[in-house]
C-alpha cells in the first residue's frame, strides 16, 4: 500500500504539472494573439487615404518595382486615389504607349478601382502638347487644370509647364481657391517650387504661387519632374513635396528648409485626419523611410 501510495502521489504530481504547463502554453499563445491583434490599431477618424507618385510612365524595371510597393501598400493600407504629377509618358507623350506604361503596371490597383488623377509633364505635351492624355478616361482629367473633391479634401491640378495658359490658369486658380469651403487644400503640379535637385528651385514660381496658398492655406503642394523624394518643412504654411522617383532617380542634396531627401525609388503616401496629415515615404522595400506630420494650420 505504501508503493502504490507513492505511486499514486508521484503520479498526480506530474499531472498538476503537466496540466499546469499546457495551461501555461495555452495562456502565452493567447496573449501573443492578442498582443498581436493590439499591434495593428484601427485608425480612427481617418477621412481620406491617397498616395502620389511622379516620373513614372517608362515601361522599365523601376517603374514596376515601386508599382508593386503601392500595391502591396494598397493591400494593406486600402486606399483609392492616386496623384500621378506629370511625365506620364516617356520619352514624348505618345499616347499608344498608355498599356506599356500605365495599364499594364498598375493593373493590379486599377482592377480594384483605384483612380488616377494625372496632370501634364514636360515629357507628355512633346506630342499635340498633351491634348491625347487629357482626354485619356484612365487620368480623370477634366482639363488642363481642374479641380476635385474628397472627403474634405480639395485637389487642384496644375498644367505647370512653359506654353501653359497662365493668364486664365491663374485667375481661375485664386478663383476656385477662394470659393473653396474644405479645410484640406492640396495642390499638384509638375514642376518643383522648392527643390535641392537637379533643377532647383524655381523663382518665378515663389513669386507667383507662395502668396496664394498661404492666403488661401494651402497645406501641401506635389509635384515631379525632379526623380527624387525631398519633403520640406512647413514654408509660410505649406508644405513641399517632390515624389519624381517613381522610375528613375538622380541625386538630390539638402537646403535649409529641408526635411528629408533621397533619391530612392519611391512613393508618398497621405492619412488625411480632421487636424492633420501624416506623410509617409516608401521604397521598393515595401518600407517606410520617412514620416512627416502637416498640420491643418501651421505658421
Amino acid at each position: 500500500m505504501n508503493i502504490n501510495r507513492r505511486q499514486f502521489l508521484f503520479l498526480s504530481g506530474i499531472s498538476t504539472i503537466a496540466s499546469g504547463f499546457l495551461s501555461g502554453k495555452l495562456s502565452n499563445s493567447n496573449s501573443l494573439i492578442e498582443s498581436a491583434t493590439a499591434a495593428k490599431p484601427v485608425k480612427k477618424d481617418l477621412l481620406l487615404r491617397f498616395v502620389s507618385v511622379a516620373d513614372t510612365g517608362t515601361g522599365t524595371k523601376g517603374q514596376y518595382a515601386v508599382a508593386n510597393a503601392m500595391n502591396f501598400y494598397h493591400q494593406q493600407n486600402p486606399y483609392n486615389l492616386v496623384v500621378l504629377a506629370g511625365d506620364n509618358i516617356y520619352n514624348n507623350g505618345e499616347i499608344e504607349k498608355i498599356n506599356a506604361v500605365f495599364e499594364r503596371p498598375y493593373q493590379p490597383l486599377l482592377k480594384n478601382g483605384v483612380k488616377f488623377h494625372a496632370c501634364l509633364g514636360n515629357h507628355d505635351i512633346r506630342t499635340d502638347n498633351g491634348v491625347p492624355q487629357v482626354k485619356y478616361p484612365g487620368f480623370n482629367m477634366q482639363g488642363r487644370y481642374y479641380t476635385f473633391s474628397q472627403n474634405k479634401v480639395q485637389f487642384f491640378a496644375l498644367d505647370t509647364n512653359g506654353n501653359a495658359d497662365w493668364k486664365n490658369q491663374l485667375i481661375w486658380l485664386e478663383k476656385e481657391l477662394s470659393l473653396s469651403k474644405a479645410p484640406w487644400k492640396v495642390v499638384f503640379g509638375h514642376h518643383p517650387i522648392y527643390s535641392s535637385g537637379n533643377y532647383g528651385s524655381n523663382k518665378n514660381f515663389i513669386k507667383t504661387f507662395t502668396p496664394l496658398f498661404k492666403k488661401y492655406n494651402v497645406q501641401l503642394y506635389i509635384n515631379g519632374h525632379e526623380h527624387n523624394y525631398e519633403r520640406t518643412r512647413a514654408i509660410n504654411g505649406t508644405t513641399y513635396l517632390i515624389c519624381g522617383a517613381g522610375a528613375g532617380n538622380r541625386p538630390v542634396g539638402r537646403s535649409q528648409w529641408t526635411e528629408y531627401s533621397t533619391s530612392d525609388l519611391s512613393f508618398a503616401a497621405y492619412d488625411v485626419y480632421a487636424d492633420r496629415m501624416e506623410v509617409s515615404a516608401i521604397g521598393t522595400n515595401n518600407r517606410v523611410f520617412d514620416q512627416g506630420v502637416i498640420k491643418l494650420k501651421s505658421v
